[in-house]
């Protein structure tokens, strides 16, 4: 059995996913696969170039960012793989093979650098989509990233069951002049991180693991206390060594524009 990326880029360019592609090819030769829209035509093209499939959906890229669970569940279920990395495409790069760690926990997740409360994005993700008092239950909590998510296809299956499950329950309450207009409320865009700090946080499912920003091999730059590049421009955690995965790397543009370029060319992509 092979592994497995998953990602959505539902109305994306290639150029928007090119690094990500380029530096997972550069380590990782199983299956990659992307769920794309019908329109994608040309996406399509130069993924196959890069030995990529794809999952068409005439979905609207605005909510896609919900209903990619149910799609990828529906993918999954009758298919075989070993382990499963699901994340995000446009704002991800990758230092190494992501499948060569050595994980600890049957799921894995990836924490971030500051706890639910002490962010505005977060907190208002939770209290509008769980409430209050669900809110106060685990804002104590270090914010986990809905952005990578890694492991066995059983449990991937099981996080895409909750997840799916969880999303049609729980809504996020949008502001008035948006309900009304039947239109989406931009801050509520990426609420579904809500949905898995929820659920790993409340042990709605087990057997899993969390890492660290900081010392972990996956790199969510948003909120990282300390940016260090070695000699060849790999992103390296406190301990010193390279991060698997590096994600919200545009966050922070200013201080990866030259890195990023330097590792381009380290990597010969």
């Amino acid at each position: 059995m092979s592994n497995l990326v998953l990602a959505a880029a539902v109305g994306y360019k290639f150029k928007q996913i090119e690094f990500f592609i380029k530096s997972l090819r550069r380590f990782y030769k199983e299956r990659i696969i992307f769920l794309i829209s019908e329109q994608d035509v040309g996406l399509k093209e130069k993924l196959i170039e890069f030995d990529c499939e794809s999952i068409i959906t005439n979905i609207n890229k605005k909510e896609i960012q919900f209903k990619r669970y149910s799609i990828f569940l529906e993918y999954l279920k009758n298919r075989e793989f070993k382990n499963i990395l699901l994340c995000d495409s446009r704002d991800i790069y990758f230092q190494s093979n992501p499948f060569e760690f050595n994980y600890n926990g049957m799921i894995n997740f990836f924490l971030e650098d500051k706890k639910i409360k002490d962010c505005p994005y977060n907190s208002n993700w939770m209290l509008k989509t769980y409430g209050k008092d669900s809110y106060k239950d685990i804002s104590n909590n270090i914010i986990l990233c809905s952005g990578t998510v890694l492991g066995n296809k059983e449990k991937i299956i099981e996080y895409l069951n909750l997840i799916t499950k969880y999303v049609s329950i729980y809504k996020y309450k949008k502001k008035i002049k948006y309900l009304i207009t039947f239109r989406p409320d931009p801050e509520g865009r990426g609420c579904d991180q809500a949905h898995a700090n929820y659920l790993v946080h409340n042990s709605k499912i087990n057997n899993f693991e969390l890492y660290s920003n900081s010392r972990g091999p996956v790199a969510t730059v948003f909120y990282l206390k300390k940016i260090i590049f070695d000699k060849n421009s790999f992103l390296i955690n406190e301990d010193g060594k390279p991060y698997v995965i590096v994600h919200q790397y545009d966050k922070k543009w200013e201080k990866f524009k030259k890195s990023v370029e330097n590792f381009k060319s380290y990597l010969n992509i």
